[in-house]
């Protein structure tokens, strides 16, 4: 039998790090090839970072964030020791997607509350009346806490963060200050539905505690970073949120929890109802 020698070639012998690939395509059509799945209707991996703000990429990372960091943002919030809550509880970012739910639940837990106190008076000023308890909703009320809970959650931040850049204060982000904003509402959902209980003093209780943690967990969060400006232009603003934060707490009692039946349980309320 005859054996043949064949010259081994040296590139095999390198191993499989000398072999190169090269791309015969131009830069032209190698941009217009990476750029098919785009136009086919496939989504990239992440927002593109030249996303502006008018478009949904931009806010697609504030809304990135799960359910069980949501609800214990939202608890902690009920903590009295809740100072350092932005570098504590928002870290690594805050979000936009818990201060949405908070208040949105806010606005729907007052509409219904307030449509439950009302047909609970209703039934105990005429319980041989069936037709009292019929559930009656005054969807006059969702437009006005529609416009309440967003004006005062989401307005007066967005208000507060511009007036801190006007004083060259850039440590607040407008994200954050919404976040803190938003999360700060949450002891309101569990008053709205204690304050179904048709006596006028516990109404007034839960109102006045729900009042004095919300403003403590602001205070305690926005001061610091009040603190780095103007102490005139600071003090004006402090005055005006602490007259708004009042003002809120009010509108949510007289407007939304002033239903009692005819012979009113227990002492008598300060601020009636028209």
């Amino acid at each position: 039998m005859a054996y043949v020698a064949i010259e081994s070639d040296e590139r095999m012998e390198e191993g499989p790090e000398g072999l190169q690939f090269q791309s015969f395509l131009s830069t032209d059509a190698r941009a217009t090839n990476q750029g098919t799945n785009a136009s086919r209707g496939f989504i990239s991996d992440g927002p593109s970072k030249n996303a502006g703000f008018w478009t949904l990429d931009y806010y697609q990372p504030y809304f990135d964030v799960d359910t069980k960091t949501v609800l214990r943002r939202c608890y902690t919030t009920l903590l009295p020791r809740s100072q350092n809550y932005l570098s504590a509880h928002l870290t690594p970012s805050a979000d936009l997607y818990g201060p949405f739910w908070t208040l949105t639940t806010l606005i729907f837990a007052l509409f219904v509350c307030s449509s439950l106190a009302s047909s609970i008076a209703a039934y105990l000023s005429h319980p041989s009346d069936s037709s009292a308890a019929v559930l009656e909703y005054d969807f006059g009320l969702l437009s006005t806490a529609v416009g309440l809970v967003y004006a005062y959650g989401l307005g007066v931040p967005v208000l507060l963060w511009l007036a801190l850049r006007y004083m060259g204060v850039g440590e607040w982000s407008v994200v954050e200050a919404v976040s803190v904003w938003g999360y700060g509402q949450f002891v309101w959902i569990p008053v709205s539905f204690l304050c179904v209980i048709p006596v006028p003093i516990v109404r007034w209780v839960l109102v006045g505690i729900a009042f004095v943690m919300s403003g403590w967990f602001l205070a305690a969060n926005v001061y610091p970073i009040l603190a780095t400006a103007d102490a005139k232009p600071v003090r004006l603003i402090i005055i005006l949120l602490a007259v708004l934060h009042a003002a809120i707490a009010l509108c949510f009692k007289i407007l939304f929890f002033s239903y009692y039946v005819v012979k009113e349980i227990g002492p008598a309320d300060p601020l009636p109802s028209a």
